[in-house]
Parts: C-alpha cells; sequence; structure tokens
C-alpha cells in the first residue's frame, strides 16, 4: 500500500447528473456553467484530479471545457478524456501541450477507445488503432519527431514547437477489460483503470496486468474509478443508496445505458455480472452497491457507508494496489462538498502525478 492515495472527482460533462437517476433536471444537465461550478467545488475541497469524460452525443467538449476553466483552478489536475482516432494525432498533440501550459503541467490524460461517432469498428483493430495512437501521441507530447508507419498511423512529422511544460508526456490513464484492452494498457498506459468490482476481482486484475506489464519491462499504477454514498451513518447511506433509484424503471435504465458508445464492452458486461450476483438490495459486497448501474452504462456501482466505512472500503483496495480513485455522487457538486467534508478532511493524500 501506497503511504498517500490519489482522490479525484468527476466533472459530469456528459449529461450524467440527478438528484434521482432516471428522473431528467434541466438544471443538473451538463452545460459550461454547471460543470464549471462541479469543477471549482472539486478545487476548492481539496481534490488531488476531476476526471472530463468525452460523449459524442451527451453533454460538451471536453478540451474547449478544459482549457476554459483551466486558469480557475488553483490545484487541480484536469485529466482529460480524449478519443483516440477523433482528432488527428499532431494536432490533438498540440492542443495537449497547450493545455498543459494553461494549467501549469499538471495535465493528464484519459484515453478513450470506443468507436467514433457514425463508426463500428471491430473490438481488435481498434485498439489496434488505439495503440498505435497512444504510442505517436506520446512521441509528440514528449518532444520528439514522428516517425510512424503503422496500420493506422502512417506519417513522418516534427515535433510541434508548442510542449509540455516539462517537456514530456503527460501521464495516460487507460481502462479495458477485454484481452485486447489489457494488452494495450500493458504497451501503452501509465495507470491503469478499473471500473467498480469486488476487492477480491479488482486484486485479480492488478496482478494481471502487472504480469502483462512485466512482459514489456513496464510498470503501471492502478486506479478505481466508482461512485461514493457517505452519510453520517450506514442507515443513512443505505437510505440514500435507496432514494437515488427510487423513482427508476427498467425501461428507463435500459434508455439510459444504451445511450453510450460502449454498451458492448467487456467492462459493461462485468459491470452487468456483478448486478447480477449482487443480493435482493443490490450489494455485490457490504459496501460496493451496484443499483447505479441500472441507469449507466460505465462504471455503475457505490461504494456505500458511514465515513470511517468509507475509508476503510478505499483502503482494502489499496491493499490489493490500487494508488488513485476517480470518485463521484449525485448530484455531483453537492456530493463532492459532502465527501470532502465527511471523508476527505481526514483522509491524507497527494497528487501521484508530481515527481
Amino acid at each position: 500500500m501506497t503511504d498517500l492515495p490519489e482522490v479525484s472527482w468527476f466533472a459530469a460533462l456528459c449529461d450524467d447528473d440527478y438528484e434521482q437517476l432516471g428522473v431528467p433536471d434541466p438544471s443538473l444537465r451538463s452545460s459550461w456553467e454547471h460543470c464549471r461550478d462541479i469543477t471549482l467545488a472539486a478545487d476548492r475541497n481539496g481534490f488531488d484530479a476531476i476526471l472530463m469524460p468525452s460523449g459524442y452525443q451527451l453533454g460538451i467538449d471536453t478540451v474547449a471545457f478544459a482549457s476554459a476553466v483551466a486558469p480557475q483552478l488553483e490545484r487541480l489536475a484536469p485529466l482529460v478524456a480524449v478519443r483516440m482516432g477523433e482528432l488527428w494525432v499532431p494536432q490533438l498533440a498540440r492542443q495537449l501541450a497547450t493545455l498543459d501550459q494553461i494549467v501549469g503541467g499538471r495535465l493528464l490524460v484519459n484515453i478513450i477507445s470506443s468507436d467514433l461517432p457514425g463508426e463500428s469498428l471491430a473490438s481488435e483493430p481498434r485498439y489496434r488503432r488505439t495503440l498505435e495512437w497512444m504510442q505517436a501521441l506520446r512521441t509528440l507530447l514528449s518532444g520528439e519527431p514522428l516517425a510512424m508507419h503503422g496500420e493506422f498511423v502512417d506519417l513522418e512529422v516534427e515535433a510541434p514547437r508548442i510542449a509540455t511544460e516539462a517537456r514530456r508526456c503527460p501521464p495516460f490513464y487507460f481502462g479495458g477489460l477485454s484481452p485486447a484492452a489489457r494488452d494495450v494498457a500493458a504497451q501503452g498506459a501509465d495507470v491503469y483503470l478499473t471500473w467498480p468490482d469486488t476487492v477480491a476481482a479488482t486484486a485479480e486484475v492488478v496482478q494481471d496486468l502487472t504480469a502483462r506489464a512485466a512482459a514489456h519491462g513496464r510498470t503501471l499504477r492502478f486506479g478505481f474509478r466508482a461512485h461514493v454514498i457517505v452519510r453520517e451513518t450506514e442507515a443513512e447511506a443505505r437510505a440514500a443508496a435507496r432514494e437515488l433509484v427510487a423513482a427508476l424503471d427498467d425501461d428507463t435504465g435500459a434508455a439510459i445505458r444504451s445511450r453510450s458508445l460502449d454498451t458492448a464492452s467487456a467492462g459493461v458486461a462485468r459491470q452487468a455480472e456483478l448486478r447480477d450476483g449482487a443480493d435482493d438490495d443490490g450489494y455485490a459486497e457490504r459496501h460496493l452497491w451496484t443499483g447505479v448501474g441500472r441507469a449507466r452504462s460505465g462504471a455503475g456501482a457505490a461504494i456505500v457507508g458511514d465515513p470511517d466505512q468509507v475509508r476503510a472500503t478505499l483502503d482494502a483496495y489499496r491493499s490489493v494496489g490500487v494508488d488513485a480513485f476517480i470518485l463521484s455522487g449525485y448530484p455531483h457538486q453537492r456530493e463532492c462538498d459532502r465527501f470532502a467534508r465527511l471523508v476527505l478532511e481526514d483522509y491524507p493524500h497527494r497528487p501521484l502525478w508530481i515527481g
């Protein structure tokens, strides 16, 4: 277990904010003002980073939003999601290098491998494309010229004059459960992100990815993306979980899940399996509640409990190798404040991307 973990929040750029799941609230739809307020709350509350997700049909543009909010951040690192293949790689490198300068070298990059809008590419070639793009992007963001003649990236180009603050590539965060995704992570990622799962299952993923990375002479850090419902008592936290889905019917939940471009991924299938194996109240483990996944395609479970139980649960994941947490709660700004007050203030942490 590392001494101090990295603890991040979620900016909800993709229309994923509710008082109750499945009940649309126009005031919580992603917009510049709403997502800015969530981000500034995370900065004010002392989180280390904030995930800014990417979705074509949902919400607002990630890089444009990050560029606009960056000058208002005091310490928060933006974890900016970018889809491999969506923008030509030299232009993407220039955008990210410029953004890194705006935030004083604090940029983190979340690599997304899902289909592009209007596209349907089989999993294997899509992950081959992702790896090539990651390798090309890392070269350019490290300030080096690129000469690559691959299946998806075939070009020779000088490095752009605009470089990152430290003249090295920002950390790449990447997730995916399929064998192809794991191989990409082992070869090209810095931080492997998992969606919620039991502690034992998470340990197995960490062990597998550690071995895969070692085969390529590399090491990985591990991150855990989950929701959180914390209240002063466990009974109150469980009641809040029930209230979150009290107005949700199965058809509405299925419609919400289907809007994502990654609905057929191995990770989504594992979240469904976790729900199917949960108890009658939706708990896969005592403090891991799968009800969120009834209305969400991606990370579909929440850590639920009182402050001590939530901290202990985070530590249980740390004990199997996780050292970065990306958390969220509904609605995101209110739960950001609540988590900071109840948990984060007494949970030592630091941004591990420094140094």
